[in-house]
């Protein structure tokens, strides 16, 4: 009889620690699925945050790229120069507000990193951004326009056109304006403008050269400038 009245009493305490240990493990079970909710609430905000800091400076650098204008002077132009200029300057302004002038700059690359050669020290990002604001090196402020005056020559030697760092005008040669498209000219225009910004290039070909910011971004107006022809 007494061994049965032991034997009850320590069933019992083995039956609580048993429920202890399923509370226990019980709680701890749940504090993980806690912690693991918690730390995808957190980075579902984090995700949140970024995509709405993503949208935000898209959103800006697409206001801004529609605010691009263009403001012209011409000298010693003929009627007929002056509609295909004035187209030329259409293409230029068309170009620079797509998205696809855009996706172009920023992931130009040469010898396979995201880099203009002759750059300035900056990345293509800045170099974006700085044809956006439009401002001229002898006109420092942000206008978001191209301000250039434009005077035709006549040459028979291969200069296409040609500039001065103390001048806003530019040169363009008859011998080849006549001859080119609009797009081109909005090509030959454009690489001109960014010397205005402050970019240059080597003088003698090469194909670093063509990299640079001046002959690469002029290339690119005149391919993306062909479907608005």
């Amino acid at each position: 009889m007494m061994k049965s009245l032991i034997l009850i009493p320590c069933l019992f305490f083995l039956a609580s620690c048993q429920n202890i240990k399923e509370s226990s493990n019980h709680d701890n079970l749940k504090s993980q699925q806690e912690l693991v909710q918690k730390q995808e609430f957190n980075e579902s905000i984090s995700i949140q945050d970024f995509s709405s800091s993503d949208e935000k400076s898209f959103s800006q650098e697409s206001q801004e790229a529609s605010l691009f204008e263009t403001n012209i002077s011409l000298s010693d132009f003929n009627p007929t120069q002056e509609i295909k200029v004035l187209k030329a300057i259409e293409i230029i302004k068309r170009v620079v507000r797509s998205q696809e002038f855009k996706e172009k700059v920023l992931q130009f690359t040469y010898k396979g990193k995201n880099q203009f050669v002759d750059n300035n020290g900056l990345t293509n990002a800045e170099i974006y951004q700085k044809l956006l604001e439009g401002s001229e090196e002898l006109s420092p402020s942000i206008d978001y326009e191209m301000d250039l005056e434009l005077e035709l020559y006549y040459s028979r030697r291969s200069t296409v056109g040609y500039t001065y760092p103390d001048e806003l005008k530019v040169w363009i040669n008859t011998k080849f304006f006549n001859t080119y498209t609009p797009a081109q000219v909005a090509g030959n225009i454009f690489h001109e403008w960014t010397h205005k910004l402050g970019f240059e290039h080597a003088y003698r070909y090469s194909s670093k050269r063509d990299a640079s910011v001046p002959y690469a971004l002029g290339y690119l107006v005149e391919e993306l400038g062909k479907k608005y022809l």
